[in-house]
C-alpha cells in the first residue's frame, strides 16, 4: 500500500492510473454491494498522530455489515487494524490521558465493553452486561467508565389460571400491553423498562446502576473536571409531552438529579466545556410545527447566563465539539443538501471549514457522517458523490484523505456522475435544488429513461453523496432525478413548514418540475419515465400515481397510504398525531383523508408495486397491504413484495439493498425499461 505522501507525490500520474484503470471498469452490479466500506465514529490522539476510526465492512457470508476498528497515521497515512474479529466494534472513546482505547464490541455474548491499552496492544473484555451498553464514556482521571443500559420493570401477570396439571401444555400466556410505547421499529415489541446510568471501574467488575428514576436516560454523557457530577438528558413525560427533554445534573456522591433546563421544547445533547464552567446542548422552542431549527445553547453553570451561538443560522446543528481550550466548538449542519463542519467561536464570526462531511449513507445519498476534533485537528467521514466515505483530515484550512479504501472497488466498477440543478417551482417560484446520476457511458446524443427516487422524511434531504442503489439504477441504464422538494430540510424553516399540516400537497409539484427540467435537456425518452421512493418518498411516489399517469410504472417502498390507520398503527404515534396533524384523527376524518393517496386511488392507472419490510412498524405492512388490494380491486397493474424480517431500514442487510434494487429493475422493466440483464431478484411466488 502506498503511503499518503507517496500518493501525493504520485500526484497526476496516479490519478491518470485511476482514469485508465476506470475507462476498463464495468457498470456496478448488484453484488458489488459487497465490495463496499467506508469509515465512521474518529477519535484523535492526544498527541495528534493518530486516528483511530470504525471501518465497516460487508461479510457476504454471513450476509450482514460489520465493523472493526482501524488506527491511522495522520503524518504517513498508514493504517493498522486495531481489532480483527467478526463481529461489531464500534464506539471508540480515548480515555483521558490517552492510554487506552474504550470500545463497545457486539458478539454472541451482545453487546460488551472492552478496552484496549495502546502501548501494549493487549485486549479485555470489562462487562457481562444482559442488554448491551451505550454512550461510553471515561472518568476525567481514567479510572472508571460510564455508560447507559436499558433495564427491565418486571411485570406482574394481572391473571393467573388455576387447575394446570405439573405436565400440560397449555398455550402460552397473553401479553398484556399497557405502556404507550409498546413497539419500535427494528426493536419489535418492547419489554417495559427504562436506560439508566451505569459505572465500572476502568479495570473491569461488577458494574454499578447510578439512576432509578422512570426515565429514559440520554447521552451523550458528560463529566465535570472533578468528577463529582455527571450531565444527561432526558424526556420527563414522554408519553404525554413528546418532545418536551431537559437536562439534569446528577450528583454522583448523593444519586441526586436535578433539572438544569426548563423550558418548552428539547434540551439534549449536553457537553461540558474543558474547564467545567459551561455546558452546551442542542434543542428549540417547541411550537407544535412540523420542523423547528434546532440550535446551539450555552449556560454559565454560575451564573445561569444563557446564550444561542446560532441564532442566526437557520440550520440543524447536527452534532457539536468543544476546542481543547474551550474558546468556541466545532459544529456540523446541512446547508443545501450538503454536510458542513464549521468553526463556531464563541465570540465572533463562524467559519465553514468544509461542505464534505458524510458518505454513510450508502444505500441512498442522505445526509450522514461522524467527525471528532483535538485543538485544530478535525478527523472526519469525507462524502464524495462516486465513493463511499473515507476518512480525512482538516488542519486549519488544509484538508487531505488519510485513506483510500475503496481504491480497488473504483478500479473495477465505473459510477455514474452526480450534478446538481435547481428548478424553479411552477407553483411559486420556490427555488428547488436537485441531482442528476447519470448512467457510466452516458451519451448526450442518445435517449435515456428517467427515474425520479424520492427521499423520505419528510424532513431530510438528498445530496451529492455516494449511494449504492442510484448508482445500481444509473447502471441499468437509467438516468436517475432526485430532489429536495419544500419539505426538505438543510433549507431553512420555512421551506419546510411550507407543508405543515399540507402533507402531500405542492411538494408534488416541485417534483414533477424536476422532472420536466431534466426533460428539457433532449436526453430523456418521455415515454421512459419510471418512478419510485421509500417511506416518505413511498407516500409521494403512491399520490403521484393518484395524480398523473405520465409514468409508465412505479415502485412505492413501505408507503404510508391511509393517515388515520397510519397514526394508530405506527410505533411513534404520540408524535406523528401532534406534530403532523391539527387533531387527533377521529376528530379531524376529512384533513386525514384529504392527504391521503388511498382516497385517490379509483384514478390511479399507473402500474405500480408495493415493497414493503415484514417487520416495518413505521410505516406498517398493512399500509401496503391496503393499497395493493385497493389496486387490485380498481383493476391495477401491482404486485406486493414482503421482505421477510425486514423493518423500516429494509436494506440494513446487503442482499436485502440488492433484492430491493434488483425488484425495482424487474418491475420497470415489464413496463419498458431497460433489460437489467441475469441479475434478477430473488423470489418466491404466491399464486393470485
Amino acid at each position: 500500500m502506498l503511503s499518503l505522501p507517496r500518493l501525493l507525490a504520485a500526484g497526476l500520474f496516479t490519478s491518470q492510473l485511476m482514469m485508465v484503470a476506470s475507462s476498463h471498469a464495468a457498470p456496478m452490479a448488484l453484488d458489488d454491494v459487497f465490495d463496499l466500506e467506508y469509515v465512521s465514529q474518529t477519535q484523535i490522539s492526544k498527541d495528534g498522530k493518530t486516528v483511530y476510526f470504525v471501518r465497516n465492512y460487508m461479510d457476504i457470508n454471513a450476509d450482514r455489515q460489520r465493523s472493526n476498528l482501524w488506527a491511522a497515521d495522520t503524518r504517513s497515512g498508514e493504517i493498522a487494524p486495531l481489532t480483527t474479529g467478526l463481529g461489531n466494534d464500534r464506539s471508540p472513546v480515548l480515555s483521558p490521558n490517552g492510554d487506552r482505547l474504550a470500545y463497545i464490541a457486539s458478539g454472541k455474548d451482545g453487546s460488551q465493553i472492552y478496552v484496549r491499552w495502546l502501548d501494549s496492544g493487549q485486549t479485555a473484555r470489562l462487562s457481562q452486561l444482559d442488554q448491551g451498553a451505550g454512550n461510553l464514556t471515561w472518568s476525567p482521571d481514567g479510572s472508571q467508565l460510564f455508560f447507559t443500559q436499558f433495564v427491565k420493570v418486571p411485570a406482574k401477570p394481572a391473571v393467573s389460571l388455576p387447575g394446570k396439571p405439573e405436565k400440560a401444555d397449555w398455550a402460552k400466556p397473553p401479553v398484556l400491553v399497557d405502556q404507550t410505547y409498546y413497539r419500535a421499529d427494528g426493536a419489535g415489541f418492547l419489554s417495559p423498562g427504562y436506560d439508566q446510568i451505569f459505572v465500572m471501574d476502568a479495570n473491569g467488575g461488577r458494574a454499578r446502576q447510578l439512576t432509578h428514576a422512570k426515565l429514559d436516560h440520554n447521552g451523550p454523557l458528560s463529566v465535570s473536571p472533578d468528577g463529582k457530577t455527571l450531565y444527561f438528558s432526558a424526556t420527563p413525560a414522554p408519553e404525554t409531552d413528546v418532545l418536551n427533554s431537559e437536562v439534569y445534573r446528577l450528583d454522583l456522591a448523593t444519586g441526586e438529579s436535578q433539572a438544569i433546563t426548563n423550558r418548552q421544547g428539547p434540551d439534549q445533547h449536553p457537553r461540558l466545556s474543558p474547564d467545567g464552567k459551561r455546558i452546551a446542548y442542542l434543542g428549540f422552542d417547541d411550537q407544535k410545527r412540523l420542523y423547528e431549527v434546532t440550535r446551539l445553547t450555552i449556560k454559565d453553570l454560575a451564573s445561569g447566563t444563557v446564550t444561542t451561538l446560532t441564532a442566526d443560522l437557520e440550520r440543524d446543528i447536527g452534532d457539536y465539539h468543544w476546542r481543547d481550550d474551550g474558546k468556541g466548538l466545532y459544529i456540523s449542519y446541512d446547508d443545501q443538501g450538503e454536510s458542513v463542519i464549521a468553526w463556531q467561536p464563541l465570540k465572533g464570526k463562524r467559519t465553514q471549514l468544509t461542505r464534505e462531511l458524510g458518505g454513510t449513507s450508502l444505500g441512498r445519498p442522505y445526509a450522514s457522517g461522524h467527525f471528532s476534533v483535538r485543538d485544530d485537528l478535525v478527523a472526519f467521514s469525507h462524502s464524495d458523490s462516486q465513493r463511499p466515505a473515507e476518512l480525512a483530515l482538516l488542519e486549519g484550512k488544509k484538508q487531505r484523505l488519510l485513506t483510500q479504501l475503496n481504491d480497488d472497488f473504483l478500479a473495477r466498477v465505473s459510477t455514474g456522475k452526480a450534478e446538481s440543478f435547481t428548478v424553479k417551482s411552477s407553483v411559486d417560484g420556490l427555488p428547488i435544488q436537485g441531482w442528476i446520476v447519470y448512467p457510466p457511458t452516458f451519451d448526450a446524443s442518445k435517449k435515456y429513461p428517467l427515474m425520479l427516487e424520492i427521499h423520505g422524511g419528510p424532513v431530510a434531504n438528498y445530496g451529492p453523496r455516494f449511494a449504492a442503489e442510484m448508482q445500481l439504477f444509473a447502471a441499468a441504464g437509467y438516468v436517475v432525478v432526485y430532489l429536495n422538494p419544500r419539505g426538505s430540510d438543510s433549507y431553512g424553516p420555512e421551506f419546510v413548514n411550507q407543508i405543515h399540516h399540507n402533507y402531500p400537497s405542492h411538494d408534488y409539484d416541485d417534483l414533477m418540475d424536476g422532472v420536466d427540467a431534466v426533460i428539457a435537456r433532449g436526453f430523456i425518452d418521455e415515454k421512459k419515465l419510471f418512478v419510485t421512493g421509500g417511506s416518505g418518498g413511498g407516500v409521494l411516489t403512491a399520490w403521484i400515481v393518484g395524480h398523473t399517469d405520465r409514468f409508465a410504472a412505479a415502485v412505492a417502498a413501505k408507503p404510508v397510504i391511509n393517515w388515520f390507520s397510519f397514526t394508530l398503527t405506527a410505533d411513534f404515534y404520540p408524535y406523528f398525531t401532534r406534530y403532523w396533524f391539527a387533531k387527533k384523527p377521529w376528530e379531524d376524518i376529512a384533513h386525514y383523508m384529504a392527504r391521503s393517496p388511498i382516497s385517490h386511488v379509483g384514478k390511479v392507472k399507473t402500474p405500480t408495486m408495493l415493497l414493503t419490510g415484514e417487520a416495518d412498524y413505521r410505516t406498517p405492512m398493512s399500509e401496503t397491504e391496503q393499497y395493493y388490494q385497493a389496486l387490485k380491486l380498481a383493476g391495477v397493474d401491482t404486485a406486493m413484495v414482503r421482505i421477510p424480517e425486514a423493518g423500516h431500514s429494509i436494506a440494513a442487510r446487503p442482499s436485502n439493498l440488492m433484492n430491493k434494487v434488483a425488484y425495482i429493475l424487474w418491475w420497470f422493466e415489464q413496463y419498458g425499461g431497460p433489460n437489467f440483464g441475469s441479475d434478477k431478484p430473488d423470489t418466491e411466488t404466491t399464486a393470485n
